[in-house]
């Protein structure tokens, strides 16, 4: 069973995300904000990672920067949620962490992210 941790500080979006993925059988772990985020993924080391971007105490983008720099971290898929349009300069920051997806909250449908986890999944093999 898939491990994925959930790291969004918006609470209705996050139970939303864990209900949805512990119904379509993953093992789920949650985060509140971005050190919660970053202290679980290095401690339980998922097979993937959704993030937020803007979140308290540590940002999605110092997130992936700090795993990133990990040497497990190093090759963790990860898939982006946020409320940030992409524009040229996040997209340059958010691209060199090399997520699996960019994915926008206001265009979100939970069976698409779903749909983007288990790709991700298949592709990691």
């Amino acid at each position: 069973m898939s491990k994925i941790l959930i790291v969004e500080d918006e609470t209705p979006l996050r139970t939303a995300l864990v209900d949805t993925l512990l119904n379509e059988g993953y093992e789920v772990l949650e985060a509140k904000d971005g050190q919660e985020g970053l202290a679980t993924a290095l401690n339980d080391k998922p097979d993937i990672i959704l993030l937020d971007l803007l979140m308290p105490k540590m940002s999605g983008l110092e997130v992936m920067e700090k795993l990133r720099a990990d040497g497990w971290g190093k090759k963790v898929p990860i898939i982006v949620l946020t409320n940030r349009v992409p524009d040229d300069k996040i997209m340059a920051d958010v691209t060199k962490y090399e997520p699996a997806f960019y994915l926008v909250k206001a265009t979100l449908n939970l069976d698409d992210v779903v749909a983007k986890v288990k790709a991700t999944l298949e592709k990691k093999g």
